[in-house]
């Protein structure tokens, strides 16, 4: 039997892509939760996404809101996911055999939709982290035991790399991080907005600044916004 799982997706002025994302989501897992936590959209994301999820409202920031979302959530595992990243077939069976397995936190590969030829390596060497180090990101659709997550105090209250931090934290303290053969499909919109290059020296440099530093408020202004 699959463990009740919620669908946690942060938003901000994603009306152009909410109702699809949302729709995606109905179809590959009808019977999860979605749970929308918006942090102060201008553009109605709110209303065009309350017809296929629960909405909530936090203070702006990916972490503080799926931290929102979190809570409001019903769900024994949740899945953290962003509105330009679709998950693959099967993905809720994924994480009904990271609980079977005993598992309390988990990740998918990475699948990066653009149009560099060098994306499929930079997602290969995305999956090699997380599988040899135990480190993912939030593209890479993190999940956790809705209990255990909770109990954690949810992500780091960070305005950048929250979810870097959260498994690297994981890793720290022996707890073994899931990782699951198959990939999100991630939105390559960054990559052909910047260019390959200037944004892999972008994300580069800000986690090697992070893990030098261990913080990420001087990081966020450089790594940008493209919606």
């Amino acid at each position: 039997m699959e463990p009740h799982l919620s669908i946690v997706m942060p938003a901000l002025n994603e009306a152009g892509r909410i109702v699809q994302a949302l729709e995606r989501l109905a179809r590959a897992a009808p019977g999860a939760e979605r749970v929308v936590c918006d942090g102060g959209s201008s553009d109605g994301t709110p209303d065009l996404a309350r017809p296929w999820a629960r909405v909530v409202t936090a203070a702006r920031g990916r972490a503080r809101q799926m931290n929102a979302g979190a809570a409001a959530a019903s769900g024994d595992w949740l899945l953290f996911l962003h509105v330009d990243t679709a998950p693959p077939e099967g993905f809720a069976a994924e994480i009904a055999r990271a609980a079977q397995g005993g598992f309390r936190a988990g990740a998918f590969g990475l699948r990066i939709a653009g149009r560099h030829p060098l994306l499929p390596l930079l997602a290969w060497g995305a999956g090699l982290r997380t599988r040899c180090r135990g480190l993912a990101f939030g593209d890479q659709g993190l999940f956790a035991r809705r209990d255990f997550f909770l109990a954690r105090g949810g992500f780091p209250d960070l305005p950048l790399m929250e979810d870097y931090a959260w498994t690297r934290d994981l890793r720290r303290e022996g707890v073994p991080l899931y990782v699951s053969p198959l990939a999100m499909t991630t939105s390559g919109r960054r990559w052909d907005e910047w260019g390959f290059w200037r944004t892999w020296w972008r994300m580069r440099r800000n986690q090697w600044r992070f893990a030098r530093a261990g913080k990420a408020e001087s990081l966020a202004g450089d790594y940008g916004d493209v919606r």
